[in-house]
C-alpha cells in the first residue's frame, strides 16, 4: 500500500557525547533506555481503522512517534518502521452499510484523506505502510503456525488463540481480570461467546459470513482477527523483537496485549517488543475523542479553515504525549502565536548561541520525547538577545530535523 511523501529532514551537528533515550514502558510502568541493536530501530505503530477522517486523536498519536523517528534519525540509526491500516472490520462494514456504499471505497477514501493529514502535519512515513487485505496470506499463515503449536482452537468454525498458551500474557497492560474481561466487551472482543474456553481468547480468523467479504485461505474462506494482523505485520518485516510497539494508550489492552503473546507464541521469544510505549488521549468538552461519541475534530476540516498545519503540530505538541488532554481553541491559539514568534526569531540577523538552544532541545527528546520542555527552550531562544549569526539558520534546521515544524 502506497503511504505519503515523505518530508526533507535537515542533517544537525553531531552531538558532543552520546545520548540514551528513555521512553515510559507500559508493561514495566517505567522509564526504560530504547538502546537498539545493530544500528537500526524497528517501530510498529498501530494504523487506522479507515471508516472516518483523521481526528486530533490520532494526530497526536502519530506525532508522538514521528518524533521517536526523528530523535533516531538524529542520532544516525536507520529506522524500520510499520505502521498498519485495518482495511476490513466490522465498523468498516457498518459504515459502508450505513452510507449505502461499498466497503472498499469507504477505506480508500479514508486512507486517502489520513495520507492528506499526514503529509500536511510532515509526518514522516513509516517503511512499510501495509493494508490487512494485502496482507491476507501472511496472516492466515501465522494462525496456522499457531494452531501447530496446539495455541489456537475452533469454535463453529472459527480460530480463536487460547491466553493459556501464553506465557506472559497479562503482562503488558498489567490489569486485574475484572478490567480486562470489560475492556475485552468494550473493545472489540467477545467474553460471552459460548464454546471458549476462555472469555479472554480472541478470535484469529473468522469465516466467511452471509453477505460479508472473505478471503480463501488454509483455514477457509474468510477473513482475520484484528489482533493478529499487526502480529503477522510485524514478525515478517521487523522480526521476532520490536523495540517499540506504539500507539494509543486504549490499545494497550486488549490489542498489544494480545499481539505480543500471539508473536511470543509463535517465535518463542519474549519479549516481543522491548518497550511498549502509550500516546495519552485527546478529549473534548470531558470525552475522549472517538467516533463512537461523535466528538471529533478533524485535521483535514482545521488545515481546510486556514489553520496552519505547523501551528496545529505545535499545539498538538505542547503537551506531553502520555498525559490525557482537552482540546480547546485556547490550545490552537497557542500553537498558533508559537509560530509566530518562532518565525520571528528565525528572521533575525542574529541571536543567542544556537549550540545551547539544540542540546536542551535534544536533552528534552531524550527523556521520554518531553516535547513541552522542546518547544520551552526554544521559546526562550525566541525570547532572549544574542550576537550569534549563525544561530538562526541552526534553530531553523532543529525545529525542522526534530519537530517538524517548517519556520
Amino acid at each position: 500500500m502506497q503511504s505519503w511523501p515523505t518530508a526533507t529532514v535537515p542533517k544537525l551537528p553531531t552531538p558532543p557525547q552520546a545520548l540514551t533515550l528513555r521512553v515510559h514502558d507500559t508493561a514495566s510502568r517505567s522509564l526504560v533506555p530504547v538502546e537498539p541493536r545493530d544500528g537500526t530501530a524497528r517501530l510498529y505503530v498501530c494504523g487506522i481503522t479507515p471508516y472516518d477522517a483523521t481526528h486530533l486523536g490520532h494526530a497526536a498519536t502519530y506525532l508522538t512517534f514521528d518524533t521517536l523517528v526523528r530523535i533516531w534519525r538524529d542520532q544516525g540509526l536507520e529506522v524500520r518502521y510499520v505502521q498498519n491500516v485495518t482495511d476490513i472490520d466490522d465498523p468498516l462494514l457498518e459504515r459502508a452499510a450505513r452510507d449505502g456504499v461499498r466497503w472498499e471505497h469507504v477505506a480508500e477514501r479514508e486512507t486517502n484523506l489520513f495520507r492528506g493529514d499526514m503529509t500536511a502535519l510532515r509526518v514522516l512515513p513509516p517503511t512499510w505502510y501495509v493494508g490487512a487485505v494485502e496482507a491476507m496470506d501472511e496472516i492466515a499463515e501465522l494462525v496456522v503456525r499457531l494452531k501447530e503449536a496446539g495455541a489456537a482452537y475452533d469454535v463453529d468454525g472459527d480460530v480463536y488463540f487460547s491466553v493459556a498458551a501464553a506465557e506472559h500474557f497479562g503482562e503488558v497492560a498489567g490489569l486485574p481480570l475484572a478490567d480486562m474481561l470489560q475492556l475485552s466487551a468494550e473493545r472489540g472482543g467477545d467474553p460471552d461467546r459460548p464454546g471458549k474456553k476462555d472469555p479472554l481468547d480472541c478470535l484469529l480468523w473468522m469465516q466467511q459470513r452471509p453477505g460479508e467479504p472473505g478471503w480463501p485461505s488454509p483455514l477457509g474462506t474468510g477473513r482475520p482477527g484484528w489482533h493478529v494482523e499487526c502480529t503477522a505485520m510485524a514478525l515478517n518485516r521487523l522480526g521476532d523483537t520490536l523495540d517499540v510497539q506504539g500507539g494509543g494508550s486504549d490499545l494497550a489492552f486488549p490489542h498489544h496485549e494480545l499481539s505480543a503473546a500471539e508473536a511470543e507464541v509463535a517465535t518463542g521469544v519474549h519479549p516481543f517488543a522491548r518497550a511498549y510505549v502509550h500516546a495519552g488521549m485527546v478529549g473534548l468538552d470531558g470525552e475522549k475523542m472517538s467516533k463512537s461519541l461523535g466528538n471529533l475534530v478533524f485535521v483535514s476540516k482545521l488545515v481546510a479553515a486556514g489553520t496552519e498545519p505547523g501551528a496545529l503540530r505545535l499545539a498538538l505538541l505542547g503537551s506531553h504525549y502520555r498525559t490525557d488532554r482537552e482540546w480547546t481553541a485556547a490550545a490552537l491559539a497557542a500553537g498558533e502565536l508559537r509560530l509566530q514568534a518562532w518565525r520571528a526569531g528565525v528572521d533575525r540577523p542574529a541571536g543567542p548561541v544556537g549550540d545551547g538552544v539544540l542540546s536542551v532541545v535534544r536533552a528534552a527528546l531524550f527523556d521520554d520525547l518531553d516535547t513541552p520542555a522542546a518547544l520551552a527552550a526554544v521559546d526562550a531562544w525566541c525570547a532572549a538577545d544574542g550576537d550569534d549569526s549563525a544561530s538562526p539558520a541552526l534553530v531553523r534546521e532543529l525545529v525542522d530535523a526534530l519537530l517538524g515544524v517548517l519556520l
